[in-house]
């Protein structure tokens, strides 16, 4: 069975929040470890910038397998 359009958006969003939610908890358990003393605000921030950094990667890791799947079809 394939899947929706509406739910690969579904599925590709609710992805992305939980890599960012991910991130940010990393980010206060790990940066103490380091003596970083970052602002709940800054670790918001810097977790967002992560996960768009990650999702463009992520697009262009799948545009550039689908170029290679054209090339072997």
């Amino acid at each position: 069975m394939k899947q929706s359009r509406r739910m690969s958006l579904i599925e590709a969003l609710s992805n992305v929040a939980i890599g960012y939610g991910v991130a940010v908890l990393t980010q206060i358990a790990v940066f103490p470890l380091f003596d970083l003393q970052v602002s709940l605000s800054d670790n918001l921030l810097i977790g967002a910038l992560f996960t768009l950094v990650s999702v463009a990667r992520s697009y262009a890791v799948r545009r550039m397998f689908e170029r290679m799947r054209s090339w072997n079809a």
